[in-house]
């Protein structure tokens, strides 16, 4: 260790971007082995103060050494060769690890197989290190739940300090603020990769709903839930989603993952790539919500964002609120969509349905049920076929609502590229529509807690959204380490 320590250190290394740790290690200044070793290390220090991580790949270490004699016989296999990846807990591994979604219930649950982005994370060349701490059931188990909270894993903190960490991809926004990886891979239904991504300081891309699949992933909302890369800096985030979108069979809706053939990821790091760009800020979304420190660390960034060169039109009306939106969506799609996941587990698993969790809760209350699970029980008195006209009913208009008006009609009624917002406010539309955002570090309070904005669009607007995000990024340079 003393080895590793000599030749990486955390200040170093917090700010090295994925080129430049491939640069090192083509060089032979680096290797996946040593890198590995020092995430481990900074794990053993760090993670006892912030729970971010549940669990750590018994083999990492020894698939880094695999890794590093294939670059030397063969070469790289993607630029994520020897990286150290760390996964959410509800993404299923086939190998020692295992996948609980944050739960005790399933605390000794081994998947039969890797879930699908976890294959191409593994045919990419990544080292899947560990599993994140999360917010439990990705924060559908109880409406008093605090954000970062597991009955598996405790309590995620984040870095910066007495602050909310976000959620649900709590862990995973926690590690990779502290520099646990390099990269984390989240979900995210409604917010849950761009409210801990903004509140720990690191860059989040919530994908449109088909770029990546979700084959074994354990699932909340099957028309919302999508996985989504978190990094330190825009370019690291925006090649590890290069590497995971494409079509999966099992996941029918990734079929307009074609939309990003013929990408040409790298001419999207643009330092100009802001100007000209007609921007909408929406400010009865979150005028009422926002403190006044906020709305003023908000009103900087958008004149950050004019010296880049946008074009900010301000005030403009979407048409619709975020509470406008129903969430009897998720209410009802919790139970089929867990149910099937559960019910094609090995035998071997003894929790089958979304009754058996509530009643492993109910058997293991001081446990489980700190908070309780009210969320749980209320979707277990749905049916579970999706055939209720209160669930299609609010499908329709959500769709409509957040796809057709807020994010379609408004934009193009104003001529806009994409919306921005402060932190995770206006999140609701694009998880209600299936429409990507990505957020980037814009600020901290007088405190110290991060602050971020983020930018949403249309469907597989991800390159232009990451080109604006990058473009931001590199004018203001706001983050800072914990």
């Amino acid at each position: 260790m003393d080895d590793v320590l000599q030749q990486l250190n955390s200040e170093w290394l917090d700010s090295a971007s994925i080129v430049t740790l491939q640069e090192k290690m083509e060089k032979g200044e680096l290797t996946a082995e040593r890198l590995t070793l020092f995430y481990l290390h900074e794990i053993s220090e760090k993670n006892p103060n912030i729970h971010a991580i549940l669990e750590i790949n018994p083999q990492a270490v020894q698939i880094a050494q695999a890794l590093d004699t294939e670059r030397e016989t063969q070469g790289i296999r993607s630029l994520l060769h020897g990286i150290p990846v760390l996964l959410k807990d509800n993404m299923a591994t086939n190998d020692m690890m295992h996948t609980s979604c944050g739960s005790l219930a399933l605390k000794d649950f081994y998947a039969a197989e890797d879930a699908f982005l976890v294959q191409k994370l593994r045919a990419a060349g990544a080292v899947i290190l560990g599993k994140t701490n999360m917010t439990e059931w990705a924060n559908f188990m109880s409406d008093k739940m605090t954000n970062g909270w597991s009955s598996r894993g405790g309590q995620v903190k984040n870095p910066y300090g007495f602050f909310d960490v976000g959620g649900s991809s709590s862990g995973a926004a926690a590690a990779i603020a502290a520099s646990l990886a390099t990269i984390a891979i989240g979900t995210e239904t409604t917010g849950s990769i761009i409210n801990p991504s903004a509140q720990n300081s690191v860059v989040g891309i919530k994908p449109t709903v088909g770029a990546i699949s979700r084959t074994g992933i354990i699932p909340l909302a099957i028309t919302q839930d999508t996985p989504g890369p978190i990094a330190r800096s825009v370019e690291d985030a925006a090649i590890a989603f290069s590497l995971l979108t494409g079509y999966d069979a099992k996941d029918p809706v990734t079929e307009k993952a074609v939309e990003f053939d013929g990408v040409d990821w790298p001419s999207i790091f643009n330092r100009d790539a802001l100007e000209g760009v007609r921007l909408g800020i929406a400010r009865n979304i979150f005028v009422n919500e926002v403190s006044k420190e906020r709305a003023d660390l908000f009103e900087k960034a958008i004149q950050q964002l004019e010296a880049c060169g946008a074009v900010i039109l301000d005030p403009i009306d979407l048409g619709v609120m975020e509470n406008d939106l129903d969430y009897n969506v998720l209410m009802y799609e919790f139970k089929s969509s867990l149910n099937a996941y559960l019910g094609n587990t090995p035998a071997t698993n003894p929790i089958r349905t979304l009754a058996d969790i509530i009643a492993f809760n109910n058997a293991h209350v001081d446990e489980t049920l700190r908070y309780g699970q009210i969320l749980l029980e209320k979707c277990e008195r749905t049916s579970g076929t999706l055939t209720e006209p209160a669930y299609l009913k609010a499908l329709l208009r959500n769709h409509h609502l957040a796809g057709s008006i807020a994010l379609g009609k408004a934009l193009e009624d104003h001529r806009l590229h994409a919306l921005v917002f402060p932190q995770d406010h206006g999140c609701s539309f694009g998880a209600a529509a299936g429409y990507p955002s990505v957020t980037v570090p814009a600020a901290y309070s007088k405190e110290g807690e991060p602050f971020g904005i983020t930018f949403a669009g249309k469907a597989f607007a991800e390159p232009e959204l990451i080109g604006y995000a990058y473009a931001f990024e590199q004018l203001v340079r706001a983050r800072k380490r914990p």
